[in-house]
């Protein structure tokens, strides 16, 4: 059986595959964030993605004080209402789908900062940065636990 003919496939093939490294790089080459559609290839479309990995960062921090506001409101609304245990349950539901909204969102960060790589590592710490400055100014700056 002749095989000289995949050598020349395999030649043609893009060499543009996503790279996963598991140890701390600067490198951008072949560089996917969380997603094989997510692939950097440019120099402007490194910039772009790391300004939407700070935008998404950033709105992490949005989510988490809507999150505190709708628990400020719930609590403040729930308490001339204790005889209304529906209302109480209603709002126990929404803040239970607010929390895996919130743990959702906070480990897709994590799988980005993940990629292991400076710029997009720097990018999340940046993000977190903005987002306190712009959101955070009603909590304090220590968190429980690093990734939610």
């Amino acid at each position: 059986m002749d095989h000289s003919h995949h050598h020349l496939e395999a030649a043609e093939m893009p060499m543009d595959m996503c790279s996963m490294n598991m140890l701390f790089t600067w490198d951008t080459r072949n560089l996917c964030v969380v997603f094989r559609w997510w692939h950097i290839r440019s120099t402007p479309g490194l910039f772009l993605s790391l300004l939407a990995v700070v935008i998404f960062g950033a709105g992490y921090e949005a989510l988490r004080e809507g999150i505190r506001r709708y628990e400020a409101q719930s609590s403040s609304r729930a308490a001339p209402r204790q005889a209304h245990a529906v209302v109480n349950k209603r709002a126990h539901l929404i803040k239970a789908v607010l929390y895996g909204i919130q743990n959702f969102y906070a480990f897709m960060i994590m799988l980005i900062f993940m990629t292991y790589n400076g710029w997009v590592m720097l990018s999340v710490s940046f993000g977190a940065f903005v987002g306190y400055l712009l959101f955070g100014g009603s909590v304090p700056a220590v968190k429980e636990t690093a990734c939610h």
